[in-house]
């Protein structure tokens, strides 16, 4: 929201007062003078006038997860445990999922109550590179790499996948890369050999990597830096 309309919002403060209040430099958010009524308040901003505390803000959280297999990512099922039930923290209802993983999919989830972080991490004009460990029931042939980077057809959605990069590892063993998160994405490429997936784990998304010291239903809080590499 933007900052005068906050401002207008509250019974106290008419237009012409909250644009007094800019011009006079009188407005902070987040210990900055804002005169700019286009400034933006989000629920974790602190706002104040002069000394006064208008919004106190409440904390955004970030978690990185190790999703194991067997889990959903969503925030309630009725029938299997959910990425959530392995988040211990107060408020755990506020969170919600940044990038959702296949049910036996393991590997990177980030979680949080930042929905504009969240949005800047998933929507398709971002092309946020996903990389996956993959494992498949038949070797995997040069022709792989060079398919996946000319883009496969899906007719469901009747659509051809945005380049891929394919590295292989060994004769069943691959990484691949992907800006997309398409239903089962992974799985329908190598379908489109014939090769079935046999597991799939998320490494990356962007510059930030799956830390190595987090074992599977594990999680930790982001640091600054990695907030910020979205």
């Amino acid at each position: 929201m933007r900052v005068d309309r906050f401002l207008s919002n509250l019974p106290r403060y008419n237009r012409k007062q909250v644009r007094l209040l800019l011009v006079e430099k009188r407005v902070r958010i987040d210990g900055r003078v804002v005169s700019d009524p286009h400034s933006e308040v989000l629920e974790f901003s602190r706002v104040e006038v002069d000394d006064e505390v208008l919004q106190s803000g409440k904390p955004a959280r970030y978690f990185m997860l190790y999703k194991p297999q067997g889990c959903v990512s969503a925030t309630r099922d009725p029938e299997h445990p959910t990425v959530l039930d392995l988040i211990h923290e107060s408020d755990k209802d506020d969170l919600h999922i940044a990038g959702r993983l296949d049910f036996n999919t393991t590997g990177l989830m980030l979680i949080t109550n930042d929905g504009s972080w969240s949005r800047r991490l998933t929507q398709p004009q971002t092309k946020l590179p996903k990389v996956y460990y993959v494992e498949t029931e038949q070797e995997i042939g040069p022709e792989y790499a060079i398919k996946f980077a000319e883009g496969i057809y899906f007719a469901f959605e009747d659509l051809t996948t945005q380049p891929a990069q394919l590295e292989v590892l060994g004769p069943r063993t691959a990484r691949l890369s992907i800006v997309e998160g398409r239903y089962h994405q992974v799985k329908r490429m190598f379908g489109h050999f014939n090769n079935k997936v046999l597991r799939l784990h998320r490494e990356s998304m962007g510059s930030l990597a799956l830390d190595h010291a987090l074992k599977p239903g594990e999680y930790r809080a982001l640091r600054t830096e990695e907030i910020h590499l979205f």
